[in-house]
């Protein structure tokens, strides 16, 4: 009875992390209500693409990452553009970098899931981080 107490447990606490490993996967609305970026696992790490523009951007929605400091990437399309890179879990948040397309700047970034509804978003340069509150898309 005690050995087949154990196998259980040890079955249901190998369960668990399968099942605290992607509590961010979904589809998001940014805070700006401006587009909707997709996060899934992209290889062995999980990133975050601009899945729709909500609001088009000034050069229709075929914009391109213009504001990138490398030129050979200014001709890339956003939509479909990893923004989210690189992210790991790390207990109940998840640490990665966060590409602002607007600026073309990246920045380091820590997501955690606030409500079945809520993702806060930082990015963080140094010690000081801007949140964001994104929600769980229809």
């Amino acid at each position: 009875m005690l050995a087949r107490f154990a196998v259980a447990a040890l079955a249901l606490g190998a369960a668990t992390p399968a099942l605290a490993a992607d509590p961010i996967n979904g589809r998001w609305v940014t805070q700006d209500k401006d587009a909707v970026v997709s996060i899934g696992k992209c290889g062995a790490t999980t990133c975050g693409k601009i899945a729709r523009f909500l609001v088009t951007p000034p050069d229709g929605l075929d914009q391109r990452d213009i504001y990138n400091p490398d030129k050979k990437k200014r001709t890339r399309k956003l939509l479909g553009l990893p923004i989210l890179t690189s992210f790991k879990q790390d207990g109940d948040v998840w640490r990665g970098r966060i590409y602002d397309p607007n600026d073309g700047k990246s920045y380091r970034s820590v997501l955690r899931r606030k409500s079945a509804n809520v993702l806060e978003v930082k990015g963080c340069i140094g010690p000081f981080c801007q949140t964001q509150l994104w929600r769980k898309a229809n």
